[in-house]
């Protein structure tokens, strides 16, 4: 595959955004956060997903106009309308305004209602870690999964992403209620691989592990079983109620696409409450200790949450980011 550089991703980015009327400073935020998420490897929800951002503002689901406003707030506790804005930016600028609550209150939540797909979700972790603060977030999706023991899709793989500041990398977790994101599987897909465990069933009710074929079926593999389908329904009630938004079940009903979802964005100032030595001090005992766990495969380390990242990240901004032929001329071509 070709690998394009962060700067010519993040030009190319921006320049169909704006072509599209988008203006300069929210083209290059979002643009930004794009070409940040395929640097850091997650390329499903960054260069792979572009051209489907674009469709959504051609069909009129994504308002490039539109900024988030605020609805109300209690103390720490604000609800925000996203106004079918740029997902990437609403949560960025949300999980900004929860780090702001959190400042002035040791915790701040935001919950945002009518917003688009955020992309990639860990991105809003990452920025309440280089923040100080523990960071929370999840979103609730368009019916894409079935709860378990059914086969029809009635819950979201609603993503849930938590993270922890610590100088020098970061803990990071970043993972959908399904054994495998969607967008994971398209990738896989594409490049004609296969999962590395069973991520669904397949037309025959056998589970697989070819996301092409458990794309046919729609019948995806909740983490954990039933402990994942309990964990997706009780996220979708938390962001609905608190944002006054969509649920999931609201979502299926605006049609096959996905749009007006539900988030929420919650900080706790680490360094203030925990103080910086003690937040040091605790994170790196905690992760000595993991890294000195016993290896099954000598080959293989024990990785904290987000600790590839950095790696995969140095080597694309050294190397270029690698995209598919085919996804890089769709691109171009927009």
């Amino acid at each position: 595959m070709p690998r394009i550089s962060f700067e010519d991703m993040k030009a190319q980015f921006k320049h169909v955004l704006i072509k599209k009327g988008c203006d300069e400073g929210t083209a290059d935020l979002s643009a930004q956060l794009m070409t940040e998420t395929s640097c850091d490897g997650v390329y499903s929800h960054g260069v792979n997903r572009f051209a489907r951002v674009v469709e959504y503002i051609d069909k009129g689901y994504i308002d490039l106009k539109a900024k988030p406003t605020k609805v109300e707030g209690i103390g720490g506790f604000e609800r925000w309308n996203g106004n079918l804005g740029l997902g990437n930016v609403n949560a960025r600028l949300a999980m900004d305004r929860a780090i702001e609550l959190a400042r002035l209150h040791g915790i701040g939540c935001v919950a945002l209602g009518n917003t688009n797909h955020w992309l990639r979700g860990g991105s809003y972790g990452w920025q309440a870690a280089d923040a100080g603060c523990v960071g929370i977030c999840w979103t609730n999706t368009q019916p894409n999964m079935p709860a378990w023991g059914a086969r029809d899709r009635r819950i979201g793989n609603n993503p849930f992403i938590m993270a922890v500041p610590r100088q020098g990398g970061h803990v990071v977790v970043d993972i959908a209620m399904a054994q495998f994101s969607y967008g994971q599987m398209e990738n896989k897909a594409l490049h004609g691989e296969m999962l590395s465990v069973p991520g669904g069933y397949d037309a025959q009710g056998q589970l697989s592990c070819d996301p092409g074929e458990i794309a046919k079926t729609g019948r995806v593999l909740p983490i954990g079983y039933w402990k994942g389908s309990a964990l997706s329904i009780v996220l979708d009630l938390v962001a609905t109620v608190l944002s006054g938004g969509r649920s999931t079940s609201n979502i299926g009903k605006l049609g096959s696409d996905e749009y007006s979802m539900s988030q929420m964005f919650i900080t706790l100032d680490a360094n203030r409450i925990a103080g910086e030595d003690y937040l040091s001090s605790a994170v790196n005992e905690v992760l000595d200790n993991l890294h000195d766990s016993e290896l099954v495969d000598p080959r293989q380390a024990v990785l904290y949450p987000g600790e590839n990242s950095l790696a995969i990240r140095n080597t694309n901004l050294s190397n270029g980011i690698p995209v598919d032929d085919g996804v890089w001329a769709k691109i171009q071509s927009l």
